[in-house]
């Protein structure tokens, strides 16, 4: 029975499944936490937590990951030289050193300056040893690649070093946010490579052979080899796999899909199965990218997020993650102890009385900690503790312990109360411990003057107007609108019977989704079920709902897409503008019969190469018309041709 090995890499866990496509039955599934020191690490916990598994019955691995998102928005990566071709860069870059040389295209695609090869000599000299990589951007490349590619040809006479060319990564215009695709991209290479090579290691110690393959950012799978080219490209993997999981599970076209995980809850539209693409480029860090992915909301309240309590007695839930009570407390039990003799009403800066804290990883370097930090880390190698139990190993007050610094370089990991742990208090979720997450609940009710059970209702019935309110905000982005609603004033007045259950302003709102809320994640047994009442709508948690990113993952489908755009020429003629080149023709007819041929050629290839049999071929053809004003003639602007060819990957196990 051939299977394949579906593997998420969370914020918080590593999920893995075993799926049988042909019967799209899950014949395992399994759970570890993510060390995200090292994720092979969480990826081996994961594969041997499905007990006794067959390894020459799986035919394919596929992973979705965190790892590039994570590392962009960390700052994390190799040394990037730029060079760019016609243009001074417009904005910020994430390269160390950028030079400029003559060269460029203009809109047609014909060199505005002929390429100045001497300049390019030059900027490899004085970038040796300085950079990892290289990104080569040229001004209007997608018009014309061929200055990009002699540049690419030129470096690698001279040099042995990994080279990006933004031409490769996107035919979108906009050349500021193709450089910084570019300059990502190459900053990535060697992160990406080593994640790849240490689950590769895992696999060989199984005894897996099966390929691997890799989730993009709108919901397909790449081969291992493009993803060691094209590393960029599984930017908002996760997300978009609890996607394409969401259909796989549920069948349905239309829906809204909510992923609730430990950081974040993620939320896509889908219609006829495939969510909205975010052709503009999605932002990931700060930074603005064109690469397509999935338009995913993604909204910082997720199982593992932060609960606290205010001087003011008001609560605040997330955006920060923390490690839920109930889940440490399971390895270190002497926690609940400590929590029972805490004083709920002490203050301390920075945390809450029930904050207790865990080793994550011990430091190399010894001389980046000073005297006490090596205090804290040395009292917390045997086993986690509250803070109050901490600051008394350590011989300093609370207030005055250096952990700051610790937990922003995740040597040490904070513990608190959680929407997990809330489950655990109302007995809807026991999978961990509860008198842990009890003792967090008694402390932040008495710090809010509140019995036990009153307090767990009232953040209970926060979270649920939190997600309703996440839900009602990414119809507001995906009409464009950047405003925060639960900000404006207006909209807290409208939506204060609705998402409060108060009905004391004289009037009562109503809200009916036009989408029944498909939700994903471990949590969502727990809240969904009320939001969907609160907005009128169905919420359906299918079976499989904990995995559902690794369903997705393993479910995907290869999709090798060609865009080419066919113009007019200059002196006549059409001219064809692809990837991997620019070509006249004298007639249309003869350009568009070249350009689908060659298309259809290279996404076939592209499929076949990443395993997928008899990929099915779609092509989509717009031919763009101005109309002259007074006449009846069109005037022909442009062809543009888009060719995709998908399916699932199969090999012989």
């Amino acid at each position: 029975m051939p299977l394949i090995l579906g593997i998420d890499t969370g914020g918080t866990f590593t999920d893995g499944v075993l799926l049988n496509l042909d019967t799209k039955e899950v014949k395992g599934k399994a759970k570890a936490f993510t060390t995200r020191e090292d994720l092979s690490i969480g990826i081996r916990n994961c594969i041997e937590n499905m007990g006794d598994l067959d390894p020459r019955q799986v035919q394919l691995v596929s992973l979705s990951t965190t790892l590039a998102t994570n590392a962009i928005v960390e700052g994390r990566g190799c040394r990037v030289g730029l060079i760019l071709i016609g243009h001074e860069s417009t904005g910020d870059l994430p390269a160390q050193q950028a030079f400029v040389v003559r060269g460029g295209h203009d809109i047609k695609g014909i060199p505005v300056a002929e390429l100045d090869l001497e300049a390019i000599l030059k900027a490899v000299t004085e970038m040796r040893g300085q950079v990892d990589t290289i990104a080569i951007s040229g001004y209007l490349s997608v018009r014309n690649p061929e200055h990009e590619q002699n540049a690419q040809k030129i470096i690698r006479e001279l040099w042995d070093v990994p080279i990006v060319c933004a031409h490769q990564l996107t035919t979108a215009l906009g050349f500021h946010e193709r450089t910084v695709t570019a300059c990502l991209n190459a900053r990535l290479l060697p992160i990406i490579a080593e994640l790849l090579t240490a689950v590769k290691a895992v696999l060989k110690e199984k005894r897996i052979s099966a390929p691997l393959m890799i989730v993009k950012g709108d919901g397909s799978l790449m081969s291992e080899t493009m993803t060691r080219e094209k590393p960029i490209e599984t930017i908002l993997s996760g997300p978009a796999a609890s996607i394409v999981g969401a259909v796989f599970l549920t069948g349905t076209e239309s829906a809204l899909a909510l992923d609730m995980g430990g950081t974040t809850t993620d939320i896509a539209i889908l219609e006829n199965g495939r969510p909205r693409m975010n052709r503009e480029g999605a932002t990931v860090g700060g930074w603005k990218t064109r690469v397509e992915a999935a338009e995913i909301s993604t909204f910082g309240l997720g199982g593992d997020s932060y609960i606290q309590v205010s001087k003011d007695q008001k609560l605040i839930i997330g955006p920060k993650r923390v490690w839920p009570l109930s889940v440490t407390a399971s390895k270190y039990p002497i926690l609940i102890e400590e929590l029972k003799k805490v004083d709920p009403n002490r203050q301390i800066i920075d945390s809450q009385p029930i904050d207790c804290f865990m080793l994550v990883k011990k430091p190399v370097h010894k001389d980046q900690w000073n005297q006490t930090e090596w205090s804290i880390i040395s009292a917390l190698e045997e086993s986690a503790h509250n803070i109050f139990a901490l600051a008394e190993k350590v011989g300093r007050d609370p207030n005055l312990l250096p952990l700051k610094d610790l937990e922003q370089a995740q040597v040490i990991g904070r513990i608190s109360f959680t929407p997990t742990d809330l489950l655990h208090v109302l007995n809807t979720f026991t999978d961990y411990n509860v008198a842990a997450a009890q003792e967090g609940a008694r402390i932040l009710a008495q710090r809010m003057r509140l019995e036990p059970d009153k307090f767990a209702a009232k953040v209970l019935s926060e979270i649920q107007a939190a997600l309703c309110m996440t839900i009602l905000q990414s119809f507001a982005y995906r009409e464009g609108l950047r405003i925060k609603l639960s900000s404006e004033a207006s909209v807290s007045f409208l939506l204060s019977s609705l998402l409060n259950g108060d009905h004391k302003r004289g009037f009562k709102s109503e809200i009916t989704l036009e989408y029944p809320i498909v939700a994903l994640g471990a949590p969502v047994s727990g809240y969904l079920p009320a939001v969907g009442s609160t907005l009128n709508t169905p919420v359906l948690i299918p079976t499989h709902a904990e995995v559902a990113n690794a369903v997705g993952a393993a479910s995907g489908q290869v999709a090798e897409q060609i865009r080419i755009l066919i113009k007019p020429g200059v002196a006549g003629g059409y001219v064809v503008h692809a990837p991997w080149k620019r070509e006249a023709f004298l007639y249309l007819e003869e350009a568009e019969k070249n350009a689908l041929k060659k298309a259809k050629e290279v996404a076939l290839e592209r499929a076949q190469r990443a395993g997928v049999v008899n990929p099915e071929l779609l092509v989509e053809k717009e031919e763009v018309l101005s109309h002259t004003a007074g006449g009846n003639d069109d005037v022909f602007l442009e062809t543009r041709i888009e060719v995709t060819a998908i399916g699932h990957p199969s090999w012989e196990v």
